[in-house]
């Protein structure tokens, strides 16, 4: 018999930002589902016009196609239009998870503020930009943090809470002051978030993904600018894919990462280390 990761038959699993088809989200949902959790899944409830092109070809509808997806694999699947940067609807979201299932285990804080006019040097920065930019990166991990992990401890069976932060937190480019800032946070709140609930048997680690073949990275043209930047800077020489950080939050939810906590893990091909050969 092969190695199997454990802990997750009954499982409650909550994915935000999971709507996007080419995507981290997505990946991570799934992977939960087949590691044997129900899986709630939360969305912006974007219109379908504002969908990347390929998605609107497939007819894709947002979190209710990934929920058709996990529901597929015999888990149970709920998907919630919820605003994390509203306290309130991340409460109403707590309420409803547990009026579903009776319980949460896990927390994946995935969703991300698109990429836009944030990307300007700090003196040119529109303040409605920081805003939005922290709004949902910072503020939006925080109040599902608080939110969840209060209903963990109540619960009393423990679990994990992981945060999807970026390279960004540790490379700290410029032209990202409102990006870079938010995922540096990001890894401070859970390393503070694993010191005070490590008590109550929750774990809390961040998951900094690299350069990631995504729809978010869109306006970054695939082929040559694309394929010069990946053998400039990633030693793996390739992009990452949403499966790649997917592996690694299973593996932080499970028992076999049971004395991991407050930890922040760059899954990133090398990115920053010059590559080889």
């Amino acid at each position: 018999m092969g190695y199997e990761l454990s802990g997750f038959d009954g499982k409650v699993a909550v994915v935000t930002g999971a709507g996007r088809m080419r995507s981290i989200g997505r990946p991570i949902a799934l992977a939960l589902a087949r590691a044997g959790c129900d899986v709630v899944l939360t969305g912006s409830g974007k219109p379908p016009a504002a969908f990347p092109e390929d998605e609107r070809r497939a007819g894709w509808r947002d979190i209710e196609s990934v929920a058709d997806e996990i529901r597929s694999l015999g888990r149970r699947a709920l998907p919630v239009v919820s605003d994390v940067r509203d306290a309130q609807a991340v409460e109403t979201l707590g309420e409803r998870v547990l009026a579903e299932f009776g319980r949460v285990d896990f927390v994946v804080n995935n969703a991300g503020s698109t990429r836009g006019s944030d990307r300007v040097p700090a003196l040119d920065l529109p303040l409605a930009e920081w805003q939005r930019v922290l709004g949902t990166n910072l503020d939006g991990t925080f109040y599902m943090s608080r939110c969840f992990a209060r209903h963990m401890v109540a619960g009393g069976r423990g679990g994990a809470i992981v945060n999807i932060s970026s390279i960004a937190g540790r490379n700290l480019q410029p032209r990202t002051a409102a990006y870079a800032t938010s995922k540096a946070a990001i890894d401070a709140l859970g390393t503070v978030l694993a010191g005070e609930l490590g008590a109550s048997g929750i774990r809390v680690n961040s998951v900094a993904p690299g350069m990631i073949d995504t729809s978010r990275m869109d306006d970054l043209p695939r082929g040559e600018v694309w394929d010069r930047i990946v053998r400039s800077h990633i030693p793996l020489r390739r992009a990452g894919t949403g499966e790649d950080i997917a592996h690694m939050v299973v593996f932080l939810c499970s028992d076999q990462a049971s004395w991991i906590t407050g930890q922040t893990f760059y899954v990133d091909g090398g990115h920053g280390h010059a590559p080889r050969g």
